[in-house]
């Protein structure tokens, strides 16, 4: 096939994609049936005070469990892309990022537990808490900072896993105890939740990280670190 023909059909199949996707928005009634009411009166058993935690992972929690596995793919299709080097870092000044880091860092990680901690009666959750905390590792990327083999091993994949292994351990706890999928006991829904957003956080912000990189990171030359090849070798 030709290299015309070839783009000519993917035009001609995105411009499909998108008239079907506008057809399916124009068709939706213009009032739609709000569920706001029965948000509301079900807040006693959803284990948290904000509705947009409670709806996100308790009332419709599938539709959370689903992006936590999309991001998860995500990761795992860069990965497959192959060990890539990063690129030199983007600032010459070293010292002063260096010193920004310091700065920035613990403030960063500071937020980001606030925002999973306030989630439950204030905006926040494990979303925009996993990306700050993405963006403080990438914040590390950046500075040259070299992390060593054995963390890009398993505590590499262990946290880019532990979200969805937690979602679906604890959808499957619910379920053993008689109940429905990622329907939690009243008294422990608070918990539950919070546990869920936690290992969340964490398979976000690495998940950010990989995305960042563009590939999978080497394990046999030490780590990741952000110094060119031929930096390397100056080095002992």
């Amino acid at each position: 096939m030709r290299p015309f023909s070839a783009k000519l059909i993917i035009i001609v199949l995105l411009v499909a994609l998108a008239g079907l996707l506008a057809w399916a928005i124009l068709s939706l009634p213009f009032h739609g049936t709000s569920l706001k009411a029965q948000v509301f009166a079900n807040m006693g058993n959803s284990g948290v005070s904000n509705p947009v935690t409670a709806v996100l992972l308790n009332f419709r929690g599938y539709d959370t469990l689903l992006e936590i596995v999309v991001l998860f793919l995500a990761a795992l299709g860069a990965w497959s892309l192959g060990i890539v080097q990063l690129p030199d870092p983007l600032h010459p000044a070293r010292p002063f990022l260096s010193a920004l880091l310091r700065i920035l860092l613990p403030a960063m990680v500071l937020t980001a537990g606030y925002l999973l901690w306030a989630g439950a009666h204030a905006p926040g959750g494990a979303f925009q808490a996993g990306a700050v905390l993405g963006s403080a590792g990438i914040l590390l990327l950046l500075t040259e900072v070299r992390f060593a083999s054995a963390i890009v091993r398993w505590p590499l994949r262990t946290a880019l896993s532990a979200g969805i292994l937690v979602f679906i351990g604890v959808a499957l706890g619910s379920m053993a105890l008689g109940g429905r999928l990622l329907e939690y006991p009243s008294h422990w829904a608070g918990v539950l939740i919070l546990v869920i957003e936690t290992a969340a956080i964490l398979s976000i912000g690495v998940t950010l990280m990989v995305l960042f990189i563009g590939g999978r990171p080497s394990e046999a030359d030490g780590g990741v670190s952000v110094k060119s090849t031929e930096q390397r070798k100056d080095k002992p």
